[in-house]
C-alpha cells in the first residue's frame, strides 16, 4: 500500500507550482448545469437555455468612464455650462443625508457627432470605436450599488459590495464548465490588486477549482502577461514519472476523503499543468501573429502596445475555446485609470490607450466569425456626474446612471436601450441593474440566472443573489 501522505508533502511533489491554479478539462461530456462530474468538475455541460453565446470578454475600464463626456449625449450639459443646479448627488446622500445639493455644470469636453447608419450619438473621444457603432448595444440607464470603487468594483464584478461571493467568471465555468482541455476557463488579464484584488476573479465558497487564473498585472509592462511557474525543471521523463507518481497518490487520498474540494481542485490542477506546458506557451505567444495584426492592435506604438496586447491575448484565448476572458484596464493605485476627479482632460491620455485596441479586438472578432457567438462587455463600475466636482474640473463617481455597451452573442447590433434625464445623472427610462446586467449576459450564455445556485451555509446562493431580471429588449 501507498504510503500516506499530507496535502503540504504532495504539494512538494509539484515541480510546476500549479497548486493555487486549481483548474482542469478532461474527457467526461454532457453534464447537468451546475452539477460538475465526479471525475471531470469542468467538463462541458448542457445549459438550460439555447445559448446564443459560447463565451464572454469583459473589457473592464477601472474607476469609471465618464458617459456624458463618451456615449451619453446631453445637449442640455451645453446650454447650461457654468449653471449652478441642485442635484440628488451620491457621495453627498451618503456622508450627510442631505439631497438638492448645489452643483456647477461643466459641459462635455469632447464633441458628439452621429455615427454608423444607426446614427448613434457617441463623442470623439473614442473616435475607433465609434466605427462600430453599428455593432454594439448600448444601456444608457445602468444602476449599480457602491458608491466607492471598491465596493462597486465588488458588486460589478461579484454582485455583492462587502460579502465574500463567487466571482461572474467562477460562476460561468461552475455554471457551463470548460470546453477546452489546455488552458483554463476563466482567465483575468491584467488584474488589479486593490479594490476587491483577487475577490474579483476568485472561487470564494465555490469548489476551488473554479477560480480564475491571473495573467499579469494592471499597469503591468506586456512581458508580464504570461501564466506563472508553467516550465518545469524537469526532462521529460523525469516528469512524467513525477507526474505518474501524483496521480497515483492524487487517487489513493481521494479515494479515502471523497467530496474534499480542495483535494480535488489540486489534483485536478495538475492534470491541467501537464498539458498546459505543451499547449499553453504557444497560445499565448503573440510571435506568430503578423504585422497587419498586430498593427490593428497598435502593438508597436508606445501609447497602444501594453492594452493592445492584452486585447490580442483575449482574442487569442477566444479562439481556444476559454469560456470567460476579463480585461483589465486600470492600475493599483487608490485612484485608478479613469478615476478624474479633478483632471478630466485625462480622459484623454487613457481612451488613445484603449480605443484602437478595442477596436481591433471588435475587427478581428467579426473577420473570424467569433464575435456572432461570443459576448464582447465594456464598461467600468460607475459613470460620472454632469456636473463638476467641488467646482473643479473633475467629475465624481455616479452610480445612479452610466453607460455600458455590448457586442456580439446575440445582443441587437446599433441598438440603444434605456435613457437618463436631460443632464446624464441619473437613469430614467428602462432602468437596468447590475443584477439585471448579470442575469442577462447569463442567459445569453443559456443560463436561467435563478437557476444558477450553490449550496453554502445554509442556504442556496447565485450571482444575483435574490434579484435580478433579464433585459429581453437589448436581445435580438
Amino acid at each position: 500500500m501507498l504510503q500516506t501522505l499530507s496535502r503540504r508533502e504532495w504539494l512538494s511533489l509539484s515541480s510546476c507550482g500549479f497548486g493555487s491554479l486549481a483548474l482542469t478539462g478532461l474527457e467526461a461530456r454532457n453534464q447537468t448545469i451546475g452539477k460538475p462530474a465526479n471525475i471531470n468538475p469542468l467538463a462541458a455541460k448542457l445549459p438550460h437555455l439555447s445559448p446564443k453565446a459560447k463565451r464572454v470578454i469583459f473589457l473592464f475600464m477601472q474607476g469609471g468612464v465618464s458617459q456624458v463626456d463618451s456615449f451619453d449625449y446631453k445637449p442640455r450639459l451645453v446650454a447650461d455650462d457654468g449653471k449652478m443646479l441642485s442635484f440628488d448627488d451620491a457621495r453627498v446622500i451618503a456622508k450627510t443625508g442631505m439631497r438638492g445639493s448645489s452643483q456647477r455644470i461643466m459641459k462635455p469636453l469632447w464633441k458628439f457627432a452621429q455615427h454608423g447608419q444607426c446614427g448613434r450619438f457617441a463623442s470623439d473621444l473614442f473616435p475607433e470605436m465609434n466605427r462600430f457603432v453599428d455593432d454594439l448595444c448600448f444601456i444608457h440607464s445602468m444602476q449599480t450599488e457602491g458608491v466607492a470603487h471598491g465596493p462597486a468594483t465588488l458588486f460589478l464584478h461579484c454582485g455583492a459590495t462587502n460579502s465574500v461571493r463567487p466571482s461572474m467568471g467562477s460562476w460561468v465555468l461552475y455554471g457551463l464548465g470548460s470546453p477546452n482541455e489546455t488552458l483554463p476557463g476563466f482567465v483575468t488579464i491584467g488584474p488589479s490588486s486593490g479594490n476587491g484584488g483577487p475577490r474579483n476573479f476568485g472561487n470564494a465558497f465555490l469548489p476551488a477549482i473554479y477560480q480564475g487564473t491571473p495573467l499579469g498585472k494592471a499597469g503591468g509592462s506586456p512581458g508580464d502577461m504570461t501564466i506563472k511557474n508553467l516550465q518545469s525543471r524537469l526532462s521529460g521523463k523525469a516528469q512524467a514519472d513525477r507526474f505518474g507518481l501524483l496521480k497515483e497518490l492524487h487517487a489513493q487520498r481521494l479515494s479515502e476523503t471523497p467530496g474534499d474540494s480542495e483535494l480535488e481542485a489540486i489534483a485536478n490542477s495538475y492534470e491541467l499543468a501537464w498539458r498546459m506546458q505543451a499547449g499553453a506557451p504557444g497560445a499565448l505567444d503573440l510571435a506568430g501573429e503578423s504585422r497587419p495584426t498586430l498593427a490593428r492592435y497598435g502593438i508597436g506604438e508606445k501609447a497602444t502596445d501594453s492594452f493592445g496586447r492584452q486585447c490580442l491575448m483575449a482574442r487569442r484565448l477566444c479562439e481556444q475555446g476559454v469560456r470567460f476572458i476579463q480585461v483589465t484596464y486600470g492600475d493599483n493605485s487608490a485612484n485608478p485609470a479613469w478615476d478624474q476627479h479633478s483632471d478630466l482632460p485625462k480622459h484623454g491620455f487613457h481612451a488613445r490607450a484603449v480605443d484602437r485596441p478595442i477596436a481591433g479586438l471588435l475587427a478581428d472578432l467579426k473577420e473570424r466569425g467569433l464575435l456572432e457567438d461570443t459576448i464582447v462587455w465594456w464598461g467600468g463600475e460607475f459613470g460620472r456626474t454632469p456636473y463638476a466636482e467641488k467646482n473643479g474640473t473633475g467629475r465624481d463617481h455616479n452610480p445612479g446612471g452610466f453607460t455600458v455597451w455590448l457586442a456580439g452573442g446575440g445582443f441587437k447590433p446599433g441598438f440603444a436601450h434605456g435613457a437618463t434625464d436631460d443632464f446624464g445623472a441619473a437613469a430614467m427610462e428602462g432602468k437596468v441593474h447590475m443584477h439585471d446586467l448579470h442575469a442577462t449576459i447569463l442567459h445569453q450564455l443559456g443560463i436561467e440566472h435563478e437557476r444558477l445556485t450553490f449550496r453554502y451555509a445554509g442556504r442556496d446562493f447565485r450571482l444575483t443573489d435574490v434579484h435580478g431580471k433579464v433585459v429581453n429588449e437589448v436581445i435580438g
